[in-house]
C-alpha cells in the first residue's frame, strides 16, 4: 500500500513528457493500474460521433477513429494525503474508450467502465459523473497469461471475456506515433447531470508497453460493431494522480 502511494506522488517528479503544464490546483486521487490490455480497433468517425456529445471533437489518426477496450486490476485507490484503505482500494476494472479534443487537449471519453467493487461505482458516479457499471468480474493467471471476464450486472449481455499476455519487450512510445495517440492521454472529459461538458486532469509517466497477444472471444460489452483484429499492447503497470472535474468552456 505505502509503495503506491511513493509511486504515485514521484510520478510528479517527471513532467518533461507532458503536452501542457499541471494543473495550478492540487491533484485529489491517486490510482495504480495493472496488468492493463489495451485492446484497440479502427471505428468510423461518424459511429463514434453518435456517442460523443456537442463541444468534443472526434480525434483521429491515419483518418481513423480509434475503440479501445482496457481491462485490468486497479489497486493503491487512495485520497490525497491518505494511504490506500485495505480492502476496498483494490478491485477490477473494464473501461471502454475513444479519443477526443477539446479546446486543444486531448483526451479520453469513456463509452462505459465497468468495476467489481459496487462502492467504487457510486462514488466515481456521484464525483466524476462516468458512466460506471457494477460487474461480475474475475481475473486468474496462468503463466504470462491473465484470463479476464467480466458480465454487466444490471445489462445482460454486456460481456468480455478473453485473455492476454505481453509478447515482446518493454518501450515507450514516440511522440506523433499511433501507440502515443493512443496511450498518452492526459484528461478525461465527461457531462454532469445537465449535460454541460467538464473535463479531469490527470498525470502519469510515460506508458511501459509491450506487445501484446490476446484470445478474445467475446467483447459485447462494445457499444459499437468491432470489425478485424486489434492492435494489442500490454502494461505491467502505471500509477496515476487525478484532479477534480473543472468545466469546459
Amino acid at each position: 500500500m505505502l509503495d503506491s502511494a511513493i509511486r504515485q506522488n514521484r510520478s510528479l517528479e517527471h513532467l518533461g513528457h507532458r503536452p501542457w503544464p499541471l494543473p495550478a490546483r492540487g491533484w485529489i486521487m491517486g490510482q495504480t493500474w495493472e496488468d492493463l490490455l489495451f485492446a484497440h480497433w479502427r471505428v468510423p468517425v461518424e459511429e463514434v460521433r453518435e456517442h460523443v456529445p456537442e463541444g468534443l471533437e472526434v480525434d483521429v489518426h491515419d483518418g481513423s477513429a480509434w475503440l479501445g477496450i482496457t481491462p485490468f486490476r486497479l489497486t493503491g485507490l487512495r485520497g490525497r494525503g491518505m494511504l490506500p484503505i485495505p480492502y476496498v482500494s483494490s478491485f477490477l476494472e473494464l473501461n471502454v474508450r475513444t479519443y477526443v479534443r477539446a479546446e486543444e487537449k486531448p483526451g479520453i471519453w469513456f463509452f462505459s467502465l465497468d468495476a467489481s467493487s459496487r462502492v467504487a461505482v457510486e462514488v466515481a458516479r456521484r464525483t466524476y459523473k462516468l458512466p460506471y457499471f457494477h460487474a461480475r468480474m474475475s481475473a486468474g493467471k496462468r503463466g504470462e497469461w491473465t484470463d479476464y471476464e467480466c458480465s454487466r450486472v444490471d445489462e445482460a449481455g454486456r460481456v468480455f471475456s478473453g485473455r492476454y499476455r505481453p509478447n515482446g519487450s518493454v518501450s515507450e512510445a514516440e511522440p506523433g506515433s499511433l501507440e502515443w495517440f493512443l496511450a498518452e492521454r492526459y484528461c478525461l472529459y465527461t457531462t454532469d447531470e445537465r449535460d454541460r461538458l467538464a473535463r479531469a486532469e490527470i498525470h502519469h509517466e510515460l506508458w511501459p508497453l509491450q506487445p501484446a497477444e490476446a484470445e478474445i472471444e467475446l467483447a459485447s460489452i462494445s457499444p459499437l460493431e468491432l470489425r478485424g483484429e486489434p492492435l494489442l499492447h500490454f502494461s505491467r503497470r502505471q500509477d496515476v494522480v487525478i484532479w477534480p472535474l473543472e468545466s469546459v468552456g
